[in-house]
C-alpha cells in the first residue's frame, strides 16, 4: 500500500456514506477526526470507527476535540462532563500539587472514555495563556496567566492522556492567547514585541516534546505581518521549529476557518510550503454530506504522501498510543470529584491567575 496523503479529514455523520467509504480507500488521508455531528452513543462511534478503519484497511489515527468545558464533541448524558481549563487553574492556585493532580485525573478519564472507541488521539490540552484584553476564544478553556503555570498544568493532561492511551495535540502553537478576534470568523493580528510574545512561547517550549502540535491561524507582527502562522514559513522555522524548539508532527489549525483566504486547496498547499506536516480539515460547519464529502475531496487532491521526515514524526506520534497503564476508573473518578469539590468556579474575587478581579 502506497503511503497515505498527509491529511486528516473528516466524515459527515454517525455512519461512513457509501461514497465516503469509496473516498477513503481512493485517497487514504492519514487520520480522521470525528465532529460532534458523528458522536452519538458508544456503540455508534465504535462502529463508525471500525468501518472507517476497514474502508482504510488499516487502523489509523482518529481524531477529536475533547477539551473539557464548551470544548467537546462527547457530551452528557452519554458521556459524562468534563471542565474547562480554569478549574484546574483555579484549583492549582490553592495547591499546585493539587492542581496537576486534577489535571492528570481528568485527562486519564478522558482517555477512558476515548480509547475503548478506538479514538487514541485528542486535540488537547491548549497551551495558550489567558490574557484579559483578549477575545474569549480562548477565555475559560486557558490553564492560566503564567507560562510556569500553564506548562506544569499542561504536562499533567499530557501525561494522563498519554497514560490512557491516547496521544496529545497541544495547541495553538505558538500561542492564541493575544487574539482580539476569533480566528473561526477572520485572521487576528497579534502586534506584541518579540520579547513579550516570548512569554506566550514559553509552555510549548516547556513541551515541545509532545507528540503533536496544532498551529495558531494568527499574524504576528514581530515575525511576518498580516501572515498567518499556519502558512508563514518565518514562523514555522524561526519560531515554532527554532524558538519554541517542537519537532513533533505540525498540523494546522482547521483549513475552513475563515481567517485564512484563498480555496481550500491554495490553503492546504501554503501550509505544506511553510512547513506543516499534516492539513487538518474538518468541515465543521457544514451539515450537508455532498458539500463535507466534496470539501474533503478539494483537501485531499492539494496533500502530498506522507513521506521524509514527516513520515517519521507521524510514527513517533503513533506510537505515542502504546503507553497505556493501568488505571481504576471508578477510585480515579471519586478523587476527580473530590478534588473538584474543593473549588467554584463561581468564586466571588478570584480567578484563575490568582490576582484579584476587578
Amino acid at each position: 500500500m502506497s503511503a497515505p496523503k498527509a491529511c486528516i479529514l473528516s466524515v459527515s455523520g454517525p455512519e461512513l456514506l457509501d461514497e465516503e467509504a469509496i473516498f477513503l480507500a481512493q485517497h487514504n488521508p492519514w487520520g480522521i477526526i470525528l465532529m460532534g455531528r458523528s458522536v452519538k452513543s458508544r456503540k455508534q462511534v465504535r462502529a463508525l470507527v471500525d468501518a472507517i478503519w476497514s474502508a482504510l484497511g488499516r487502523p489509523c489515527l482518529v481524531f477529536i476535540d475533547q477539551e473539557g468545558g464548551r470544548v467537546r464533541r462527547m457530551r452528557p448524558p452519554e458521556w459524562p462532563e468534563f471542565p474547562a481549563g480554569e478549574a484546574y487553574a483555579r484549583l492549582y492556585q490553592k495547591s499546585p500539587e493539587l492542581g496537576k493532580e486534577a489535571a492528570w485525573l481528568g485527562h486519564r478519564l478522558m482517555a477512558a472514555e476515548l480509547q475503548p472507541l478506538g479514538i487514541f488521539a485528542d486535540c488537547a490540552p491548549i497551551l495558550d495563556l489567558l490574557h484579559h484584553d483578549a477575545h474569549d476564544i480562548v477565555g475559560d478553556r486557558a490553564f492560566g496567566s503564567s507560562p510556569q503555570q500553564v506548562a506544569e498544568i499542561g504536562s499533567a493532561a499530557i501525561k494522563g492522556l498519554m497514560d490512557g492511551g491516547v496521544a496529545s495535540v497541544i495547541k495553538h502553537i505558538p500561542g492564541h492567547g493575544r487574539a482580539k478576534q476569533d480566528s473561526h470568523e477572520a485572521l487576528p493580528v497579534v502586534d506584541a514585541s518579540a520579547e513579550e510574545l516570548e512569554k506566550d512561547f514559553a509552555p510549548f517550549a516547556a513541551l515541545s516534546d509532545a507528540p503533536m502540535a496544532m498551529t495558531a491561524h494568527i499574524a504576528y507582527q514581530a515575525f511576518d505581518p498580516d501572515v498567518a502562522a499556519t502558512i508563514s514559513t518565518k514562523v514555522i522555522r524561526d519560531v515554532i521549529r527554532g524558538r519554541i524548539g517542537f519537532d513533533g508532527l505540525l498540523m494546522g489549525d482547521d483549513l475552513g476557518m475563515k481567517a485564512l483566504g484563498g480555496t481550500l486547496e491554495s490553503r492546504a498547499r501554503a501550509s505544506f510550503d511553510a512547513g506543516c506536516d499534516i492539513a487538518l480539515h474538518c468541515a465543521g460547519f457544514e451539515k450537508d454530506p455532498d458539500a463535507i464529502l466534496m470539501q474533503m475531496r478539494q483537501v485531499a487532491s492539494a496533500c502530498p504522501r506522507l513521506v521524509g521526515r514527516s513520515e517519521e514524526r507521524a510514527k513517533i506520534a503513533e506510537d505515542a498510543t502504546l503507553h497505556r497503564q493501568p488505571f481504576d476508573i471508578d477510585a480515579g473518578r471519586r478523587r476527580f470529584d473530590d478534588l473538584l469539590g474543593q473549588i467554584s468556579l463561581h468564586e466571588v474575587g478570584e480567578d484563575p491567575t490568582g490576582r484579584a478581579m476587578a
